[in-house]
């Protein structure tokens, strides 16, 4: 690892400053648990680290009547895990993070750290995609909110911009009705992903008022598969519908060949983990 200058702003403004100060020499470290070890292998080369911990109230999880729920960019993995809010109201995210097997990430890493990375083989993004999650950002010029799904550019491309940091994730109320379900596939349980699903769906009266059907690792990021979506809204949920959402979610997918698996079999059980989720979101939203 080469060597680098190290920070510790108190304020948000001061962390934003520096970062704009420094571009793109400047890494972000919250729980370091993607940062560090790509620096030690070189495959990033931060001149300038700047440590978020030392700014106060980025790590509350805070809970708002009618209105859902909100975390700030320190929140770790493991207090997500024990929220009885997110556990209650959000349990997808509680699944995807519950999976996660090593003790240590989960202890130090936090969700908005998990997101930054961009990777599209996050099993947590994949399920704040299918919870409409929102995300505060903050700037030298302000503060901005942006749906997730605009927030991935590219391969570990987000839209940040230079002098820019995600500062709080904040999820919807769910509404009456609602039904969520994920899934994963794994080579073994301390593996990433080779496909992740998660789905959330609003059913009132027996008809789909509303879906969300979030697919990981099998894009570039991770991405709502809104043709499928769109089959199932206004529609009376049967197992005709579900197996024809699948087979469209399917073929929205741009997966790789990789060494966890290939292109034509990650496309194959894009169908079957997205029928899955569907069945057990509609049966939990009954």
């Amino acid at each position: 690892m080469k060597p680098f200058e190290y920070f510790e702003p108190t304020t948000v403004r001061e962390a934003t400053e520096l970062l704009s100060t420094y571009g793109g020499k400047a890494g972000i470290l919250a729980g370091g648990i993607d940062l560090i070890p790509r620096m030690r292998k070189g495959e990033i080369e931060a001149e300038y680290v700047v440590n978020l911990q030392k700014i106060p109230n980025l790590e509350q999880i805070a809970a708002h009547e009618d209105s859902g729920i909100t975390f700030g960019a320190m929140a770790r993995l493991r207090s997500i895990e024990l929220s009885k809010t997110i556990q209650k109201k959000y349990p997808i995210l509680f699944e995807a993070v519950h999976q996660i097997t090593s003790v240590q990430t989960k202890h130090m890493g936090t969700v908005v750290g998990n997101v930054c990375v961009g990777t599209p083989a996050s099993d947590v993004a994949t399920s704040l995609f299918a919870l409409g999650a929102r995300l505060k950002i903050s700037g030298v010029k302000g503060e901005r909110t942006e749906p997730i799904e605009k927030f991935y550019v590219d391969y570990r491309l987000t839209s940040l911009k230079r002098g820019e940091m995600v500062t709080e994730v904040a999820l919807p109320d769910p509404p009456a009705g609602t039904g969520t379900a994920f899934l994963n596939l794994l080579r073994t349980h301390a593996d990433i992903a080779k496909i992740s699903v998660a789905a959330a769906i609003v059913m009132q009266y027996g008809i789909c008022r509303e879906a969300r059907i979030a697919i990981g690792a099998a894009a570039p990021t991770v991405f709502r598969a809104v043709k499928a979506e769109a089959l199932l809204t206004g529609q009376k949920i049967t197992a005709e519908v579900i197996n024809k959402a699948s087979e469209t979610a399917s073929g929205e997918t741009r997966p790789i060949t990789d060494l966890r698996s290939t292109a034509e079999y990650r496309r194959e059980m894009a169908k079957v983990l997205v029928r899955r989720v569907l069945e057990k979101a509609l049966e939990r939203a009954r």
